[in-house]
């Protein structure tokens, strides 16, 4: 990973910058990839703050021959953002709305905005920003027109194009411009001006001019790019769309250089501000018809008929992408409406303003299907099972990595557009060349819009398979030019398809947009080798040729996703780990309050990826870079779930740590957390002295001191005695005296035994007044701890001696069950992988009936078995907050349902992440301000802005802990309101 140039040079420029400039290896190293199968290490990465940043880069780049690569989410699926010059990330500072004007239908935004953030501020206004991509919870505007975005809406509302008003940004010589209409007179004016001022921007205009007037330079454009009736074109510069405004045709649009700079992949200008056209809210109701076929030749025959009864969205999914789903621990949960095996299924939206109309479009398309014969399944979507088919369609993408082994689905050809008309045909033979190279593609997204995207499964590790990469490309994109299509339609060239440019637009054409790239950049310093001049599409990939998957010992079993690299290699890039607060769910805390790449999942997992791969280290693992990438990562276990990939953080920390140790040693603080349970023991047998240890400010600021804790930070204290302690001695009062519903087990876990103390006595006197037998067996920690501190030898120990204690007492008759969630869902999540071998089936079975308490009771009430005539009628109002790994492997309905019981109580579930205490991270120095902004993104203001008569709840320990410290207020766990509530 060589620099270019002198490092003396980059110093002085970060001297010179107000934003950041990181030159290290792990920064250089987390921007060498984004969504596309490239890798090239840039020579540095910098996040400006502000245009005069800007302006300083582009006088660097000019003067020492080297180049910018613009970049927001990071998120591009043809190799846009990759490079060897300045990778310059503006998603962090460039984030500003600067204005919403609702008389207008605009708004300004700064290139950082996320679409999905911005149109979260729009709906008070009525207005939406339309253009949707399966990116929208974290692609930003200013990705967006480097790509000229669009998604499932864009046979409605066209692409982001279509609704660029104005930008302003700089050209290569520092310049700053506006982009926006301009009258006939001013574009002549502007292209005079080359004759005297001679500045880059007139020489810019001069060049349109005299170029794009010419009759015949005009009617091979129009002979040689894409069909006009497709709405998705993206290859190459739009000059097909620039020669369609006035002066070049008479009766066109006003000119307006921002429709060029759309799709120019940031080529051409750096923008720092983007001026949008917004349109008014959709109609409120909306209805999809989910037609099931089975076969996908049937499927596109049916796309060709919705598409006239003109609905709004209109996409596909196929078996491949579907059966991904169902190994996928969240988009399982949206498989709701799918019956049997289809070999497609075709989402097609209708908007309307009444639920009678949307109902009459949707029976009047089915009618038209079945008078066709064609589909056998035809289930009608409403309201939230809406926004669960389009969560599940635009998975898609990450799903597609789940597939086992090297082999991959490859964005190579996913992004061709044809009209719709010619989308059987052109599918039929994309399908017969398929076939002939013995490949099954996948084919899902835009059917309504002509564009499907098709993937070839390869192993870009092997000789062969790099072969037929090219193969299929360069045939692929022969059988585009031969349906007149467009290679690209909302993807871009990047360095995938650019190569095939000349043959899509013809070498004329091309080297006309080559002219065009140089008069706007004369030294090719905005991200050269996209669009033209670009790398033959085969170089730089990922990962090299004959690459061999080296396989590492582990305690973690990884055999699922064959070894642990594999493991880490399943991040495709697609960056849904960059997701923000409002769009939900916990994935990923640290990136959520920091705004940093170097604290999402996706860093976390490419770290990892490169240095195993690479490294000369004889232990691969023993590398500080990835111990710092992995920092701030709370094992939260959000990515377990919500990566599409399911590229599990958590596990992949806690192995990553266990081999770092090895060469590093185990620090004592990790040492004292992991052994908490140890410790705890201990403390018990002098509780109040322990206690006093604890809260007395000199002997407190002493252990703080030693085992660097934040010194802000409340310490937990123990109870009297220990639950154990206290079951035993009042066993008797808790044997029933009214008819038994059952026998479970109670797990004594090592946070409700010594600190949470008076919850468990709460729960175990509810489940005997509820009717439930308790029964206890001597058992050890559950190894929580220890796992999150990566002590795997320890935690692989305790999980096989609970296995062993536990999988002859718990069956499908008996249950074992649990209060704190972290705990009890070990055995559901990592004893499996913990075991022997020869001890697997016994840990899966024993996992299939160990329960959070939460969900026992639940499943309770749905039996009957309980019910709300044993509880207070009285009123309450309760905020819930759950436990991120009960979000991840289980689910908060369980909570709702249980403090939902006493008919008047009314649970509103906060829509927080993680709490960011996160066991012993918010504990510890270093983490203490980060665990304190995670707290604050949506929980603490949840908390403080309740009334002061709604009850708090959290299930976890480090959460009421966290809340505590945050907002000063007690939460309660939920099985403590509902002890209260008993008659």
């Amino acid at each position: 990973m060589e620099i270019h140039f002198d490092t003396n040079s980059l110093e002085q420029l970060a001297l010179n910058l107000e934003g950041e400039l990181f030159l290290d290896d792990t920064m250089r190293t987390l921007y060498a990839t984004d969504a596309s199968v490239y890798k090239e290490y840039p020579t540095a990465v910098c996040c400006p703050k502000n245009k005069k940043d800007i302006q300083t880069l582009i006088r660097f780049a000019t003067q020492h021959k080297t180049s910018l690569i613009p970049r927001t989410a990071g998120t591009s699926l043809g190799g846009q953002v990759v490079g060897s010059g300045i990778v310059v990330d503006v998603s962090k500072y460039f984030d500003k709305i600067i204005e919403i004007n609702k008389e207008g239908n605009y708004c300004i935004v700064q290139p950082g905005v996320v679409r999905d953030e911005l149109n979260r501020q729009l709906k008070s206004v009525g207005l939406f920003f339309a253009p949707e991509t399966s990116t929208a919870n974290r692609a930003m505007i200013g990705g967006m027109v480097g790509n000229n975005s669009c998604g499932t809406n864009s046979i409605v509302y066209g692409t982001t194009r279509d609704h660029v008003l104005k930008l302003t940004g700089f050209l290569s010589d520092g310049s700053e411009v506006i982009f926006e209409n301009i009258s006939n007179e001013d574009f002549y004016t502007k292209s005079n001006d080359a004759f005297h001022s001679s500045t880059l921007e007139s020489k810019i205009y001069n060049f349109l001019q005299e170029e794009l007037s010419n009759k015949e330079t005009q009617l091979e454009i129009l002979v040689q790019f894409p069909n006009q009736k497709i709405h998705r074109r993206n290859t190459g510069y739009a000059i097909d769309e620039l020669i369609k405004q006035q002066p070049f045709s008479e009766s066109g649009k006003p000119f307006n250089l921002s429709e060029l700079i759309c799709g120019s992949e940031g080529t051409l200008a750096f923008i720092t501000e983007i001026k949008l056209n917004l349109v008014p809210l959709p109609p409120k109701e909306k209805i999809i018809v989910a037609a099931h076929f089975e076969s996908l030749e049937e499927s596109l025959r049916a796309t060709v008929i919705a598409m006239k009864h003109q609905p709004s969205a209109c996409e596909l999914m196929d078996k491949i992408i579907l059966d991904c789903t169902k190994q996928n621990i969240e988009q399982s949960k949206n498989r709701f409406f799918v019956k049997g095996d289809p070999a497609a299924i075709l989402c097609v939206e209708f908007h309307a303003e009444t639920n009678e109309e949307i109902e009459a479009k949707a029976k009047a398309l089915q009618v038209d299907f079945e008078k066709e014969g064609i589909g056998y399944h035809f289930p009608f979507l409403f309201g939230n099972d809406i926004n669960k088919l389009w969560t599940l369609r635009k998975a898609g993408l990450g799903l597609l990595a789940n597939i086992p082994g090297d082999k991959k689905a490859v964005a190579v050809i996913e992004d061709t557009a044809v009209t719709v008309e010619d989308l059987p045909a052109y599918i039929g033979e994309f399908t017969d060349m398929m076939n002939k190279h013995k490949q099954q593609s996948v084919y899902y997204a835009h059917a309504g819009a002509g564009e499907l995207h098709l993937r070839p499964i390869l192993d870009l590790k092997k000789k062969d398979d790099r072969v037929l990469f090219r193969t299929i490309a360069t045939e692929t994109a022969h059988l585009v030019k031969k349906y007149n299509g467009s290679l690209s339609g909302e993807h871009g060239d990047g360095r995938v398809r650019g190569e095939f440019i000349s043959l899509m637009v013809g070498e004329k054409n091309y080297e006309l947009l080559r002219k065009l790239k140089y008069t706007f950049d004369p030294n090719n310093i905005f991200n050269p080798g996209k669009i033209v001049d670009t790398p033959p599409m085969d170089t730089s990939l990922r990962y090299e040729e004959n690459q061999t998957t080296e396989q590492f010992e582990t305690v973690f079993s990884f055999d699922k996703d064959e070894g642990i690299l594999r493991a880490a290699e399943k991040c495709n890039g697609s960056g849904d780990c960059r997701k923000l607060t409002g769009s939900g769910g916990t994935m990923c805390p640290s990136y959520m309050a920091t705004r940093n790449e170097k604290d999402t999942t996706r860093a976390r997992a490419n770290i990892l990826r490169d240095f195993l791969s690479n490294s000369s280290e004889q232990n691969k693992f023993n590398h500080k870079e990835i111990y710092e990438v992995m920092d701030l990562c709370l094992s939260c276990k959000g990515c377990t779930s919500e990566c599409p990939s399911n590229v599990d953080i958590t596990t992949l920390k806690a192995e990553f740590l266990h081999q770092y140790y090895k060469d590093n040693g185990v620090p004592l603080r990790t040492k004292a957390i992991a052994n908490i349970g140890q410790l705890s023991k201990l403390a018990m047998l002098f509780p109040k002295f322990s206690n006093f240890g604890l809260t007395n400010k000199y002997t407190s600021k002493l252990l703080k001191r030693i085992l660097k804790i934040a010194p802000n930070r409340s310490m937990p204290l123990y109870y009297k005695e220990t639950l154990l302690t206290w079951y035993k001695k009042n066993s008797k009062e808790l044997e029933l005296k009214i008819p038994q519903k059952g026998k479970v087990y109670f797990f004594f876990d090592e946070f409700t035994n010594f600190n949470d103390v008076e919850i468990g006595i709460k729960a175990l006197k509810l489940l005997t007044k509820l009717g439930y037998d308790i029964a206890y067996i001597e058992h050890v920690d559950s190894g929580r701890a220890h796992l999150s501190k990566g002590l795997m030898m320890e935690a692989q120990k305790l999980a096989k001696q609970n296995v062993a204690i536990f999988k002859s007492w718990i069956n499908n008759d008996v249950a074992l069950i649990g209060i704190e969630p972290s705990a009890i869902l070990s055995f559901r999540d990592e004893y499996p992988r913990l075991v022997d071998e020869s001890e697997v089936n016994s840990a899966k079975k024993l996992a299939q009936n160990c329960f959070i308490i939460d969900e026992f009771i639940a499943q309770e009430i749905q039996k009957g078995n309980i019910t709300s005539k044993q509880f207070t009628t009285a009123t309450k109002q309760i905020k819930l907050h759950g436990h991120c790994h009960q979000k991840a492997l289980s689910s908060v309905d369980s909570s709702i349902q249980l403090m939902s019981l006493p008919e008047n109580y009314h649970v509103e579930n906060i829509p927080s992440g993680c709490c960011g205490m996160a066991g012993s991270f918010g504990y510890e120095k270093e983490h203490f301000e980060v665990s304190m902004q995670i707290g604050e993104l949506v929980l603490f203001p949840s908390v403080r802005n309740a009334s002061s008569d709604t009850i708090i709840a959290a299930p976890g320990t480090s959460c009421r802990h966290q809340i505590k410290d945050g907002t000063q207020k007690l939460a309660l766990h939920p099985v403590e309101i509902l002890f209260d509530a008993l008659l």
